[in-house]
Order: C-alpha cells, then sequence, then structure tokens
C-alpha cells in the first residue's frame, strides 16, 4: 500500500492491537511521539522499532525536544536542555559563543535522541516575539530581531544534522507576534505586510533550505484575512514558497489543535488542500487518527519528492566526543542560563 501524507501520534507506550491494524492500513509517512509514550531509553526504543516493523520501512520518528519547557526526553534518563533564551542571551555577549553554544546543543540533543532511533527534531524556531504576545513562544524564541534569530536557528538546524537528526523549521510564516496560544484558539495578527516581510517572515528566508518545515495556525489579516496560513493557499503559496521561499517537506501543525475549526477530516483537507504536504496530528486518539487517514491521499508528486529529498538528508553522524562536548556545553551555557532566567 502507499504511504499517506500524514504523521500520527501514539496513545501510550506501546502499540495496541488496534493501533497496529490501524498502522498497517493507513501507513502514515510518519510517527511523532509525546511524554505519554516515554519512559526509559528502552522503552521508547523497542517503540520506534515496533513502529518501523509494522510500516516495514525506516520511517521518520519525530519529537519535540527544544529544551526549555518543550522538552519531551528529560531527566532522569536525559539531560535537560535551555530555552532559546538562553541562545540569545550568550549571543548578546559574544555572538560566536552564542552560536557554538547553539550548535552544540543540538548536536547533544541528536545524539540522545539517535540512541533511541528517533531521527527528526520539531526545531528550531524562527519565530519573532514582540512586546503583548502571547507566551506560547515566549523563551523558547532565540530573539527578537530576525537576523539573530536566523543565525542561531541555522546553527541549531547545523548541530541536529551534524548528529544525524532532521530539523523541522517552525512555525512558518511566523508565530512571534500572535496574542494567542494556537492550542487552544486561533490568532489573528493585524499586522501590515511590509512589517511583516521585514520582521517574522524575514527571520525564516535564510533558513529556506531546512529540509522539513511545519506551519503556523495563525492568521494574517493583511494577506488572508479568514484562513490560518496552514489552511491558507494564498498563505503557503505567496509567504511560504513564494517571500520566504521554503523548499522543504511542509507539514501543518497538529491539526487536532484549538485554532483550527471544522472535523478532524475537513481541517485535513484544507491543510492538504492549501499546500501542506504532510498532515501532523499528534494527540494518540484513534478515532481521530482515523479520520485524519481517510482524509489524506497516497504521498505523490511534488509532495513525494520534496518528502524523499528530505529524508535522503539523514545521514550517519559525525564522530563526537559526547563528554567533551557536553562539559563545553555546561561551561558556555552556564551563566547566559542564569542571566536569561533573571529576564524572565
Amino acid at each position: 500500500m502507499a504511504v499517506r501524507a500524514f504523521i500520527t501520534g501514539l496513545a501510550g507506550r506501546e502499540i495496541s492491537a488496534n493501533e497496529r491494524a490501524f498502522l498497517r492500513e493507513a501507513e502514515p509517512w510518519g510517527l511523532i511521539i509525546f511524554k505519554r509514550n516515554i519512559d526509559t531509553p528502552e522503552q521508547v526504543a523497542a517503540l520506534v522499532r515496533s513502529f518501523r516493523d509494522i510500516v516495514s520501512r525506516e520511517a521518520p520518528v519525530l519529537v519535540d525536544q527544544e529544551g526549555g519547557r518543550v522538552q519531551r526526553l528529560g531527566p532522569p534518563h536525559w539531560p535537560a536542555y535551555p530555552p532559546g533564551a538562553v541562545y540569545s542571551a550568550l549571543y548578546d555577549r559574544d555572538p560566536a559563543s552564542g552560536l557554538t553554544a547553539a550548535r552544540l546543543g543540538a548536536h547533544l540533543i541528536a545524539s540522545d535522541l539517535r540512541a533511541v532511533g528517533v531521527d527528526t527534531d520539531c526545531l528550531p524556531l524562527a519565530d519573532v516575539p514582540v512586546p503583548g504576545s502571547d507566551n506560547v513562544i515566549g523563551d523558547r524564541a532565540y530573539g527578537h530581531e530576525p537576523g539573530k534569530v536566523a543565525a542561531i536557528a541555522g546553527a541549531v538546524a547545523a548541530g541536529l544534522l551534524a548528529g544525524g537528526v532532521l530539523p523541522v523549521l517552525k512555525h512558518l510564516p511566523g508565530h512571534g507576534r500572535a496574542t494567542a496560544d494556537s492550542h487552544l484558539k486561533l490568532p489573528v495578527v493585524d499586522t501590515n505586510r511590509q512589517t511583516l516581510e521585514k520582521t517574522d517572515f524575514a527571520a525564516f528566508r535564510p533558513l529556506a533550505g531546512l529540509p522539513l518545515g511545519m506551519t503556523a495556525h495563525v492568521v494574517f489579516s493583511a494577506i488572508d484575512p479568514v484562513q490560518p496560513a496552514t489552511t491558507s493557499v494564498t498563505i503557503v503559496d505567496q509567504v511560504i514558497r513564494g517571500f520566504i521561499g521554503f523548499r522543504g517537506l511542509l507539514m501543518s501543525d497538529d491539526v487536532s489543535m484549538g485554532a483550527l475549526s471544522g472535523t478532524i477530516a475537513e481541517r485535513s483537507r484544507a491543510a492538504l488542500a492549501a499546500g501542506c504536504d504532510v498532515v501532523l496530528h499528534c494527540n494518540g486518539k484513534l478515532d481521530e487518527m482515523m479520520q485524519v487517514a481517510s482524509a489524506s491521499p497516497a504521498l505523490a508528486g511534488e509532495a513525494a519528492k520534496r518528502a524523499d529529498a528530505a529524508l535522503a538528508q539523514r545521514a550517519a553522524p559525525e564522530e563526537f566526543d559526547v563528554a567533551e562536548a557536553r562539559r563545553m556545553f555546561n561551561a558556555l551555557v552556564g551563566s547566559a542560563a542564569t542571566q536569561a532566567m533573571a529576564r524572565s
């Protein structure tokens, strides 16, 4: 059966009999895991192997492993990593040190992920917060100036790739200005297009060559006053593929989030019709997973080419002394972490 254009979640730490049957029938392009799916390294590795055995291919397995408050694999089995604001603070003191720390931290994260079979990290962010924006991005961001944000995000992406893990650029074309949390409701940004192109969108342009990207459930009223970026043909075509020039595989953000309306199937169809290559569904509810599958066609055409090109960038990790890298990383970020916490 042909691979379908969606990424699925799972309910728990093992794949149930019903989920096994679903995965065999539906053939999702990939899997995303969350804290509910995670216990020990051995358990995570077994879960990943089981998923790939069921779908009979080296399907991508994703996770949100940013550091700070968005870190699915954490203590006691995995190290805690700082939020993006720490790299921002270090960059302000010395740009070279900030970029080195960002790359090292991402490479260390990649080493953790590869050890359990996870090969794709939903990182980096290129969102640029502004005063008054919702804290859903907050200290996850790499700063408030697009050039700096792009530079740090590029270093993070390079570190992940060096560690054999694919980066996912998010949230295209920008979630930083949103005044609501799209997990809960639909944010509307009323900023004019010229300002957006100089700020929010500008941070993504230097990163347009990354293999994978994720949309934002945000309305930009100056461009499309009705549809959020995820389901907007205009924003995907004119902004994400056009102005930003993103060339990689484009996935939706989670279609079960509160920002979107309609049934899960309707949301999925709308994202694909707008130009998303694959639909992301995260909550592990089997009835919703089945709706997503029913709405997702076989991955074909340009979307399939972009998917193949992204997976072709999976490579063996570079030689890496993890202990020495962690020593260097801790030395770099220690004082910056204190500074960033003081600001928050």
